[in-house]
């Protein structure tokens, strides 16, 4: 496909997310003049260096990349300039300093994963399927000192389904982020953009954040009822994931992490938080109005299983409860 002349793009992400819409604007013909990413870091056992998915991609482009430490950085800040790119796009990457996103004359726009202003914050993903939302969506708007409150340029709703888990509904955004974000850069080749203040969009909404998960928020917490917690691990699902343990009366704890679960609605004759099972086909936590079955899991130190493999290991004999009703 013929380079589009007009725009010279700096392309700022990390995750495969990112990656994904960088692979969409070189195959769409935009000039990508240079790359930014993290740092390459050691991870896993071994501690070998480990890319980003953008530094890939930008590799098999063959793209100049810059890999910053600091963002201010007055040797990276003259590097970035020296490109001369015109546009800066935003895909899953740090909070840029205005030094950098002021920077280009037609602007440095992000693609965020949820419908502006709801969801601002760096988990709208997991956040919109924790509260249980039927729909949320992709938002492009350009970038201004507030963290995701820069007027918008576009945005595309998508449904959410009622068993879809976080992971899921990420793969399904990135490929519609493709899209977005080649068509939001053609509104700005072309001059048709009518950016709108998000104060706009409010409608008399309560807004719902999308902070940073924690390690506590992943553990699940037995007292709320069943589309509540079912709710919470899929949204959690697979990555953080949601954590819970298992105790036994004489105090043997086992660690999990939960991937698949389903609903049972009835009236329990065991008190919430309860283990029911049958070591060998089902395993299922009791809540004020139903039972979690639990589907696929982890227990800490293996791999992630289904819950009858996981019982053809390991026999539940006696009582069983999650750890944090049975210290209530």
């Amino acid at each position: 496909m013929p380079m589009k002349k007009n725009l010279s793009i700096a392309y700022f992400g990390t995750p495969e997310f990112a990656a994904s819409q960088l692979e969409a604007i070189l195959k769409a013909g935009y000039k990508v003049a240079v790359v930014v990413t993290i740092p390459d870091k050691p991870a896993g056992r071994g501690r070998k260096i480990q890319y980003s998915d953008v530094k890939k991609t930008a590799l098999e482009y063959g793209l100049p990349i810059l890999q910053p430490e600091k963002l201010k950085d007055p040797v990276f800040i003259e590097q970035l300039a020296s490109y001369q790119a015109n546009l800066f796009i935003v895909v899953a990457f740090r909070m840029l300093p205005a030094v950098v996103w002021q920077m280009p004359e037609q602007g440095t726009f992000n693609l965020h994963a949820s419908l502006l202003p709801q969801y601002r914050g760096a988990a709208p993903i997991n956040f919109a399927i924790i509260n249980g939302e039927t729909e949320t969506g992709l938002t492009t708007f350009f970038l201004n000192e507030e963290i995701d409150k820069g007027a918008v340029i576009m945005r595309e709703k998508v449904a959410i389904r009622p068993d879809e888990t976080a992971g899921e509904l990420h793969d399904e955004l990135m490929l519609l982020g493709n899209k977005v974000v080649v068509e939001t850069i053609k509104k700005i080749e072309n001059g048709d953009v009518q950016a709108l203040p998000q104060d706009e969009l409010l409608e008399n909404q309560t807004l719902k954040p999308a902070p940073k998960i924690s390690k506590e928020f992943c553990n699940v917490d037995w007292s709320r009822d069943c589309q509540t917690v079912y709710n919470h691990i899929r949204g959690l699902s697979p990555y953080p994931a949601a954590h819970t343990q298992l105790q036994s009366e004489s105090g043997e704890i086992i660690d999990m992490k939960l991937y698949a679960t389903e609903i049972e609605s009835c009236i329990p004759n065991v008190a919430p938080g309860t283990v029911v099972t049958d070591n060998k086909k089902y395993l299922k936590i009791a809540l004020s109005d139903g039972f979690i079955h639990l589907k696929q899991v982890q227990q800490a130190g293996k791999k992630a299983m289904s819950v009858t493999d996981f019982l053809r290991g390991t026999q539940l004999i006696g009582t069983w409860k999650t750890a944090s009703e049975r210290e209530k």
